[in-house]
């Protein structure tokens, strides 16, 4: 008899904790899906037209690797790189601050960038590097309290400019940003690896 009374009140107890536990994963997911769409509300700072585009002293060019694998060009590289000449030579933009890993000696993304920008019109000495842009959120962190900017134009591609320009805005950077073409993309990328980015941009903030 005690036996059964204390099944009941044990099963009982589960039952409850797993309506709270329900509860609580209902809540997060309402909260995440919120914060999602105010991430994807910064489109409203971004342009893909040259003219339009107001003016920043600093444009900030975020990195990403030149070669997709040893003789394949990342289109997402030169697209940004496209994006960023196309400001500056338009009188958008009056200094390029790239941004991005160098993390080892033989890898250097803002040394590249600077090279192919030289190489495509822009004066060696309106770009500056930033050696530490690891991630989205350092770049950004860092145009303000490295490189003292409070007003920037972010430079790289629609999906990632709303997540930069939601950092920035966080940190009191008045920031817009051109949309530098988006290449061809499978479903992994476009989708599920921008859910993660997303993610992990939130707790970045």
């Amino acid at each position: 008899m005690r036996q059964n009374s204390f099944s009941i009140e044990y099963g009982t107890f589960l039952r409850k904790v797993f309506y709270v536990f329900a509860i609580f994963v209902l809540l997060m997911l309402v909260l995440t899906c919120i914060m999602m769409s105010d991430i994807s509300r910064m489109s409203a700072y971004t342009y893909n037209s040259i003219e339009k585009i107001p003016h920043n002293r600093t444009g900030l060019l975020l990195g990403t690797s030149k070669f997709v694998s040893r003789n394949k060009i990342n289109q997402y590289y030169l697209n940004r790189i496209n994006a960023a000449v196309e400001l500056y030579l338009s009188g958008k933009i009056d200094y390029i601050v790239v941004s991005g890993d160098n993390a080892l000696k033989s890898y250097n993304e803002p040394r590249t960038m600077r090279k192919d920008l030289i190489k495509m019109g822009v004066p060696q000495d309106r770009i500056y590097l930033d050696y530490a842009g690891f991630r989205t959120l350092d770049s950004v962190v860092r145009i303000k309290h490295i490189f003292k900017q409070d007003s920037v134009t972010i430079i790289s591609q629609d999906f990632h400019n709303e997540r930069a320009i939601y950092i920035a805005r966080h940190n009191g950077i008045n920031a817009i940003a051109f949309n530098a073409h988006v290449p061809r993309q499978d479903f992994f990328v476009s989708n599920v690896r921008e859910f993660f980015a997303r993610l992990k941009c939130l707790l970045d903030v």
